[in-house]
């Protein structure tokens, strides 16, 4: 931390974008992600790098997927996929509210 903050004083903002997930919010509600991000950095924070990518990778996975939702995204997949398959064998029949033949409501 520098003696003279002159982002502060000069009213200048060149590197805390950076922290996204950390920084102040809009409306002052945090990010989707913050639980998981502060998670990962009470863990990493003060061990080292090499230290924290072996005893926080769980921490840092779950931060990850937030983000990227990438696991859910891939399951997401997998499940229309396996309900198109059964919906060709003629093993189910989708309800009619979800093929957009229902009767106009009054």
């Amino acid at each position: 931390m520098p003696f003279v903050n002159l982002q502060d004083r000069l009213g200048i903002n060149l590197d805390k974008w950076i922290l996204a997930q950390s920084g102040q919010q809009p409306y002052k509600q945090a990010s989707r992600c913050h639980a998981f991000e502060k998670e990962w950095i009470e863990c990493s924070h003060g061990i080292g790098q090499i230290r924290a990518r072996r005893e926080c990778q769980s921490e840092f996975e779950d931060f990850y997927e937030c983000m990227h939702r990438q696991k859910t995204k891939k399951r997401l997949l997998e499940i229309r996929t396996q309900k198109e398959k059964m919906m060709k064998e003629g093993k189910y029949i989708p309800p009619p509210h979800h093929t957009g033949n229902e009767d106009p409501r009054p």
